[in-house]
């Protein structure tokens, strides 16, 4: 095993021994490498204050990720370049593309958000070329600003490319280099950091993850931390021993044949979001409203899963697009269908030393309808109230297969069996449907919770499912917006 951690700081590569290994990225800049450009506003990765990049090589070019620096734990970095706001002005000062552009639209008033709108910027500005609006809004909503009223900010996302071209800039210079450098950080050891009387495990490889939790089954897993970061800088929690599985590539993967896709269990949320709203487009918008840019850079859909939240939005997702779920404990693996998994609040059907290894998403057949919904208090970056997803096939105008899942309906995501008998074998007509609502109190006890009320909980759910048949009934219609300002149709 390891026992240090070796990344790229800006250019210089550093190796750090004996740190706590739950320390924060922010904490770390701040206090021992006196970065103040980072700053700390919420520490629960909402605000984007804390917003710095990480690239990592992906086929011979560096991809480049904003992430939220106060919930990344420092053992993340490792085989990484780490880049602040420091790094981006040139060696004679002169300001980068992002930077200036900033200063000339007056994006800028107090400047305590600035270095993370900039960060969040530079990512866009190095990994894609002529954004859209919707793009620019999607990149910038995890970042908060009470002063300019972010009009300035999107200004000066469209202005940093007129200043010259990614292509042209010096990150593009050195880009051959920081690859060649990067690969020669890689190794297949298992990192192992303690301090602080903390222990914290970073496998390589799938069979090293699975030596690691046989050795140590009661170790924390931990996919992107942005649940478990909270856990640290809000609850003040010690997870150790905690095991991170962002170094495993075998988790990154996504395979796709005719019948399904494979996601890894560390596959992010924006790595598997064009494949998956390729065939699922409702599902791919709502990937885009799970939290913030960095959020989703971050975040898994396996850890979405494996934490068991009732409010997790990704389960009810895929559960009725009828995905199953792979496990491994050891050298044994085993399949169930991702409903199973979930037995009670807080409570899933994984066995001490057993981890997700994948989900298997089946790719939809001709002629069946599918669709989610998320009710949240606002649109973007927030925790559903309650989550819908719907799929439904039918033999003429009978229904010959459903499949009704709810989040934050139950102490678990949830099918709704109960509406599914009610639904099944009849006609899909406003009738049935109107007949079959009363089931679903049958299915669900929602609670009252500052998201909301049972009483609304229950109203939405009722009211989703008379929108599915809506949308799914009748002539093709315009009804909504998905992703970047396309109608789809009913």
């Amino acid at each position: 095993m390891r026992n240090h951690i070796r990344f790229i700081l800006g250019n210089e590569t550093i190796e750090l021994r004996d740190i706590d290994p739950t320390m924060t990225v922010l904490d770390w800049l701040r206090l021992e490498k006196t970065r103040a450009g980072t700053k700390e506003g919420c520490a629960e990765g909402d605000c984007g204050a804390c917003t710095v990049v990480i690239a990592r090589p992906e086929n011979g070019r560096l991809s480049y990720r904003a992430v939220n620096g106060c919930i990344l734990f420092m053992p993340m970095l490792d085989g990484c370049q780490l880049l602040t706001v420091e790094d981006l002005k040139s060696p004679d000062g002169a300001l980068h593309a992002v930077q200036q552009s900033m200063v000339d639209c007056h994006g800028s008033q107090c400047g305590f958000c600035t270095p993370g709108f900039v960060m969040s910027l530079f990512a866009l500005y190095r990994n894609e070329e002529n954004p859209s609006d919707q793009r620019i809004d999607d990149v910038l909503a995890g970042n908060l600003c009470r002063c300019t009223g972010y009009a300035p900010i999107a200004a000066a996302a469209k202005r940093m490319y007129d200043e010259g071209p990614a292509t042209n800039d010096r990150f593009a210079s050195q880009e051959a280099d920081m690859v060649a450098r990067l690969k020669a950080l890689e190794d297949t050891e298992t990192l192992c950091i303690e301090a602080e009387g903390r222990r914290l495990y970073a496998p390589a490889t799938l069979d090293g993850l699975a030596d690691v939790l046989t050795e140590t089954p009661e170790a924390r897993i931990v996919a992107g931390g942005t649940d478990v970061g909270l856990w640290v800088t809000k609850q003040l929690r010690d997870i150790a021993p905690a095991v991170l599985i962002g170094r495993i590539t075998e988790l990154r993967r996504i395979e796709e044949t005719d019948a399904a896709i494979t996601i890894g269990a560390g596959v992010t949320y924006d790595e598997a979001s064009s494949v998956i709203a390729a065939h699922y487009p409702d599902f791919g918008e709502l990937i885009r409203r799970i939290g913030g840019q960095q959020v989703r850079n971050m975040g898994t859909i396996g850890g979405n899963i494996a934490n068991g939240s009732p409010i997790g939005d990704s389960p009810p997702a895929l559960i009725a697009a009828g995905a199953t779920l792979g496990l491994r404990r050891g050298s044994e693996r085993r399949t169930m269908a991702l409903e199973d998994f979930f037995i009670d609040y807080g409570k899933q059907d994984r066995r001490p030393g057993e981890f997700v290894e994948n989900v298997v998403l089946p790719k939809p057949e001709p002629g069946t309808h599918y669709r989610c919904y998320k009710i949240s208090k606002r649109f973007d970056q927030d925790i559903s109230a309650a989550c819908g997803a719907f799929w439904l096939k039918l033999d003429g105008d009978v229904v010959a297969g459903i499949r009704i899942a709810f989040g934050g309906m139950a102490a678990t995501p949830k099918r709704a069996a109960a509406t599914e008998a009610a639904l099944m074998d009849n006609p899909w007509t406003e009738e049935t449907v109107e007949a079959a609502l009363a089931a679903m109190e049958q299915d669900y006890t929602p609670l009252t919770d500052w998201r909301a009320s049972a009483r609304y909980r229950m109203t939405v759910a009722k009211n989703l499912l008379r929108k599915f048949h809506a949308e799914t009934s009748g002539p093709a219609m315009p009804i909504r917006l998905v992703g970047e300002g396309r109608l789809t149709h009913a």
